[in-house]
């Protein structure tokens, strides 16, 4: 993320691992972090894209404490009308025609459910994935995020092949997802490759590819997906469909919580312990995400993602920014100068954004109830900024 480390306790016992910013945070509301400082900051950042509702959202809370109070957790060995209540909600809201969920816990579990349905699906043992994609820092979906396997990745070896296709060539899909291919994994707007928008042209080459070949195309939303594009995912913004979405983040407001969306013919293959998990569709869990839908919708947040970033990308063109990229509330303010050293001069100024393995994006990942007056105090904040 390219944060600054701040000071931490001579004798922590956390694992020392994270860069972080230099706040601590005490509570947020609506969109306002409040640190221990004292100081009241305007969060574009959303806890990493999670925060799509806020902080303290009634509807979100309320649902949370009804459903502790009923039963905190089940196990998935004994039926519960929350989770099917839920799943139903998820599949209405996203109307791609992906009629079955499978509830887990985060966004790199459910890539790792995904890919691991795709070889068992083809029985093939190759995957394609996108220059800059990130898809998470579990076995199988390490092996597909661009660069892990230089930086981080740990593991002695993948667990399969895979191959990386530049990001903007819908020329080369038909050179590298060939008969051996069992899925093609993308994220429609990259987060962490800089905000950056795959298109529809490249998704739709991999889905004529995918479905003349037969390999399984999955969706990686767990940062695009759940109302960020404007779209309920980004498969609605760009009208191509995949065989899988994953989604988390957003999905539970800051409630770990993940799913899969399947299509029919992934489905269908499943048979009883194909998938497992314990924590996975938990009672408030489920309850989370059901309240996180029904508040984007009673209340016409996709609108408002939609209003505000186009507001965004009309005013925030100022002092160090010279474009915006991206979509909806997934946006990329390309900088003039390090996109860290306009991200410290914002923190100065009280406002909180993001970055990405592009050192020259300033990423915005703000909670839908962002208004107009918000993105206000961004653009005068960057105006006394110096390019």
């Amino acid at each position: 993320m390219n944060t600054p480390i701040v000071s931490r306790p001579a004798q922590s016992h956390l694992a020392q691992v994270f860069a972080q910013y230099p706040i601590e945070v005490a509570h947020g509301e609506g969109v306002w972090l409040y640190a221990r400082d004292g100081r009241k900051i305007l969060d574009f950042y959303g806890g990493h894209a999670v925060a799509g509702l806020g902080y303290g959202h009634p509807r979100w809370l309320a649902a949370l404490e009804r459903q502790a109070r009923q039963m905190t957790f089940q196990t998935n060995a004994l039926p519960m009308a929350i989770r099917e209540r839920a799943a139903a909600r998820l599949v209405k809201f996203a109307g791609l025609g992906l009629d079955t969920v499978f509830w887990v816990n985060s966004g790199a579990e459910a890539n790792e459910n995904a890919l691991r349905l795709a070889f068992k699906i083809t029985g093939r043992g190759k995957t394609v994935a996108l220059e800059h994609g990130w898809h998470g820092r579990t076995a199988a979906a390490g092996a597909v995020t661009w660069g892990a396997l230089e930086k981080w990745y740990g593991f002695p070896r993948t667990p399969f092949d895979v191959n990386f296709l530049p990001r903007d060539q819908p020329a080369a899909v038909e050179r590298m997802v060939d008969r051996d291919t069992a899925a093609v994994i993308v994220e429609p707007i990259q987060g962490m490759g800089g905000a950056y928008d795959v298109g529809k042209p490249m998704l739709q080459a991999l889905r004529r590819r995918c479905d003349k070949v037969g390999a399984v195309l999955i969706f990686d939303e767990v940062q695009c997906g759940m109302g960020r594009t404007g779209a309920p995912f980004g498969a609605n913004y760009h009208g191509v469909v995949p065989d899988i979405v994953t989604a988390a983040k957003a999905l539970g407001n800051g409630y770990p919580v993940s799913a899969l969306l399947l299509s029919p013919r992934v489905a269908r293959e499943l048979k009883v312990d194909d998938m497992g998990t314990t924590f996975g569709g938990g009672p408030i869990a489920c309850a989370a995400a059901e309240a996180v839908i029904e508040t984007i919708e009673s209340e016409s947040l996709l609108a408002n993602v939609r209003q505000v970033s186009t507001y965004i990308r009309s005013t925030c063109v100022i002092g160090p920014v010279t474009g915006v990229q991206g979509a909806g509330f997934l946006l990329g303010l390309k900088t003039s100068r390090p996109a860290k050293e306009v991200q410290a001069a914002l923190l100065e100024r009280n406002i909180l954004t993001g970055t990405s393995a592009d050192p020259t994006m300033l990423r915005l990942l703000p909670a839908y109830i962002l208004n107009e007056g918000h993105v206000d105090q961004l653009h005068d904040a960057l105006s006394t900024i110096s390019a």
